[in-house]
């Protein structure tokens, strides 16, 4: 596989490193310091693989839309707005966006959001997530991606951490929780708590490695898939792109 890698961070270094061991070709990296490289550059590879920020998306959106190359971005901190961009790509080529590319956390997203609707009628519900302490955003995009899950509707209203006074919980909130320190690669639970009875849902992310070993994966599934906007679940589960 062909890979035009847009970041070169921790998780771009390991992706590059990770696909040249699996025999793969990094035909391109481009980075904050050759950015504008892209706006010349023609069709170079098989997949674009983008774990850079944010602020690079309008020019890795426009390369995409110029030469049809598919796109798995992992890139966190995206807005409402930003994610509306990779379903207009999907006109262009196969576009997958995932905060998260374990294996484990997609089944555990597919977990909550089967048994939510069963019991947050009446079950409170809680998620923390803890990471290293030079993530830069939270809560994670993780965190977020299991709210959407357990509340596709946004029905409920989002509590960020309490303080003071804040008066007694409702059935109808969800708290989210960030902690930072160390070197957590990441980790996630959603509790759900009852009367009587708790039921915890974690999981433990033991290094990067298992983001890159999914989003390299799922790229190669990716790359035979027809132009359109999917979901990790879609990739590896099966089911509908958007």
């Amino acid at each position: 596989m062909k890979i035009l890698l847009i970041g070169h961070g921790r998780m771009g270094q390991l992706i590059e490193q990770t696909a040249l061991a699996a025999g793969d070709e990094i035909t391109g990296v481009i980075d904050i310091n050759n950015f504008t490289d892209l706006e010349s550059m023609g069709p170079c590879a098989d997949v674009v693989i983008d774990f850079s920020s944010p602020a690079s998306l309008s020019r890795v959106a426009d390369y995409v839309r110029r030469t049809g190359t598919p796109l798995l971005s992992g890139t966190t901190g995206m807005s409402a707005t930003d994610l509306k961009v990779f379903d207009r790509l999907g006109q262009y080529a196969p576009v997958l966006y995932s905060a998260n590319y374990s294996v484990g956390v997609a089944v555990m997203r597919r977990v909550v959001a089967e048994i939510s609707p069963i019991l947050k009628g009446d079950f409170d519900i809680e998620i923390v997530e803890a990471h290293h302490n030079k993530k830069v955003d939270a809560p994670s995009g993780t965190a977020k991606l299991l709210l959407d899950a357990i509340d596709p509707n946004h029905e409920m209203r989002p509590v960020y951490g309490r303080e003071g006074v804040c008066g007694a919980r409702t059935q109808n909130e969800i708290g989210i929780h960030a902690i930072r320190g160390g070197t957590v690669a990441g980790e996630h639970t959603v509790s759900y708590f009852g009367v009587d009875e708790v039921l915890e849902i974690t999981h433990k992310a033991g290094s990067r490695q298992i983001f890159v070993n999914g989003a390299l994966m799922v790229a190669r599934k990716l790359i035979k898939m027809p132009k359109g906007r999917y979901e990790l679940q879609d990739i590896l589960f099966g089911g509908n792109n958007a």
